[in-house]
Protein backbone atom coordinates (compact mmCIF):
# COMPACT_ATOMS: atom_id res chain seq x y z
CA UNK A 1 0.00 0.00 0.00
CA UNK A 2 1.40 3.38 -1.03
CA UNK A 3 0.92 6.30 1.35
CA UNK A 4 1.27 9.71 -0.27
CA UNK A 5 4.10 11.91 1.03
CA UNK A 6 1.68 14.79 1.70
CA UNK A 7 -0.35 12.52 4.00
CA UNK A 8 2.74 11.48 5.97
CA UNK A 9 3.75 15.13 6.41
CA UNK A 10 0.19 15.94 7.49
CA UNK A 11 0.41 13.26 10.18
CA UNK A 12 3.74 14.77 11.31
CA UNK A 13 1.98 18.14 11.63
CA UNK A 14 -0.85 16.52 13.60
CA UNK A 15 1.58 14.95 16.04
CA UNK A 16 3.84 17.95 16.58
CA UNK A 17 1.05 20.54 16.71
CA UNK A 18 -0.96 18.30 19.03
CA UNK A 19 1.98 18.11 21.43
CA UNK A 20 2.56 21.83 20.94
CA UNK A 21 -0.96 22.63 22.17
CA UNK A 22 -0.24 20.93 25.48
CA UNK A 23 3.15 22.61 25.83
CA UNK A 24 1.65 26.03 24.98
CA UNK A 25 -0.88 25.69 27.79
CA UNK A 26 1.78 24.51 30.24
CA UNK A 27 3.99 27.47 29.36
CA UNK A 28 1.21 30.07 29.73
CA UNK A 29 0.27 28.55 33.09
CA UNK A 30 3.74 29.47 34.31
CA UNK A 31 4.89 32.56 32.38
CA UNK A 32 3.21 35.41 30.50
CA UNK A 33 1.77 34.92 27.04
CA UNK A 34 4.31 37.39 25.65
CA UNK A 35 7.25 35.61 27.29
CA UNK A 36 5.92 32.36 25.82
CA UNK A 37 5.91 34.00 22.39
CA UNK A 38 9.53 35.10 22.78
CA UNK A 39 10.56 31.57 23.70
CA UNK A 40 8.55 30.26 20.73
CA UNK A 41 10.65 32.48 18.45
CA UNK A 42 13.85 31.31 20.15
CA UNK A 43 12.74 27.73 19.54
CA UNK A 44 12.23 28.51 15.84
CA UNK A 45 15.65 30.15 15.63
CA UNK A 46 17.38 27.19 17.26
CA UNK A 47 15.67 24.60 15.03
CA UNK A 48 15.76 26.32 11.64
CA UNK A 49 19.49 25.78 10.93
CA UNK A 50 18.88 22.03 11.22
CA UNK A 51 15.97 22.15 8.78
CA UNK A 52 17.30 24.73 6.30
CA UNK A 53 17.33 23.37 2.73
CA UNK A 54 20.34 25.49 1.76
CA UNK A 55 18.84 27.76 -0.91
CA UNK A 56 19.91 31.39 -0.66
CA UNK A 57 17.18 33.44 1.03
CA UNK A 58 17.39 36.49 -1.21
CA UNK A 59 17.43 34.48 -4.43
CA UNK A 60 13.65 34.98 -4.59
CA UNK A 61 11.85 37.97 -6.07
CA UNK A 62 10.90 40.86 -3.79
CA UNK A 63 7.25 40.07 -4.48
CA UNK A 64 7.63 36.51 -3.18
CA UNK A 65 9.65 37.63 -0.16
CA UNK A 66 6.85 40.07 0.74
CA UNK A 67 4.32 37.21 0.64
CA UNK A 68 6.56 35.18 2.96
CA UNK A 69 6.98 38.12 5.35
CA UNK A 70 3.24 38.78 5.38
CA UNK A 71 2.61 35.11 6.18
CA UNK A 72 5.08 35.38 9.05
CA UNK A 73 3.45 38.53 10.41
CA UNK A 74 -0.04 37.02 10.27
CA UNK A 75 1.17 33.77 11.83
CA UNK A 76 2.84 35.67 14.66
CA UNK A 77 -0.26 37.74 15.35
CA UNK A 78 -2.35 34.57 15.40
CA UNK A 79 0.10 32.94 17.81
CA UNK A 80 -0.08 36.01 20.06
CA UNK A 81 -3.85 35.65 20.18
CA UNK A 82 -3.58 31.94 20.94
CA UNK A 83 -1.15 32.45 23.81
CA UNK A 84 -3.25 35.32 25.18
CA UNK A 85 -6.38 33.13 25.09
CA UNK A 86 -4.57 30.38 26.99
CA UNK A 87 -3.10 32.82 29.50
CA UNK A 88 -6.51 34.43 30.14
CA UNK A 89 -7.88 31.14 31.42
CA UNK A 90 -8.92 29.46 28.20
CA UNK A 91 -8.89 25.69 28.43
CA UNK A 92 -6.41 24.06 26.05
CA UNK A 93 -9.09 21.47 25.22
CA UNK A 94 -11.32 24.27 23.89
CA UNK A 95 -8.94 27.02 22.68
CA UNK A 96 -6.64 24.76 20.66
CA UNK A 97 -9.36 22.95 18.67
CA UNK A 98 -11.23 26.17 17.90
CA UNK A 99 -8.06 27.98 16.83
CA UNK A 100 -7.05 24.93 14.81
CA UNK A 101 -10.10 25.52 12.62
CA UNK A 102 -8.35 28.43 10.95
CA UNK A 103 -8.45 26.55 7.62
CA UNK A 104 -12.17 27.43 7.54
CA UNK A 105 -11.11 30.98 6.71
CA UNK A 106 -9.04 29.62 3.82
CA UNK A 107 -11.88 27.41 2.59
CA UNK A 108 -14.26 30.38 2.62
CA UNK A 109 -11.83 32.86 1.02
CA UNK A 110 -10.07 30.56 -1.46
CA UNK A 111 -12.87 30.65 -4.05
CA UNK A 112 -12.98 34.46 -3.88
CA UNK A 113 -9.27 35.28 -3.73
CA UNK A 114 -7.56 32.25 -5.28
CA UNK A 115 -10.32 31.22 -7.71
CA UNK A 116 -10.43 27.69 -6.30
CA UNK A 117 -13.64 25.70 -6.37
CA UNK A 118 -15.33 24.00 -3.44
CA UNK A 119 -17.51 20.94 -3.84
CA UNK A 120 -20.83 20.41 -2.11
CA UNK A 121 -19.22 17.79 0.15
CA UNK A 122 -16.47 20.24 1.14
CA UNK A 123 -19.12 22.88 1.84
CA UNK A 124 -20.91 20.40 4.10
CA UNK A 125 -17.59 19.83 5.87
CA UNK A 126 -17.33 23.57 6.51
CA UNK A 127 -20.84 23.51 7.95
CA UNK A 128 -19.93 20.61 10.26
CA UNK A 129 -16.81 22.44 11.40
CA UNK A 130 -18.86 25.54 12.23
CA UNK A 131 -21.23 23.38 14.25
CA UNK A 132 -18.21 21.90 16.05
CA UNK A 133 -17.00 25.40 16.96
CA UNK A 134 -20.43 26.23 18.37
CA UNK A 135 -20.52 23.01 20.39
CA UNK A 136 -16.97 23.45 21.70
CA UNK A 137 -17.55 27.04 22.78
CA UNK A 138 -20.57 26.23 25.00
Amino acid sequence: MHIAAWFLFTMVVLGFWGACGIVQKLSTNRISAWSSMIWLVVGYALLLPWLWPGKILFHYSTHNIVWGLLAGFLSTLGSCGLYAALKCGGKASIVIPISAMYPLVVVILAPLLLHESITLVQGCGVGCALIAVALLST
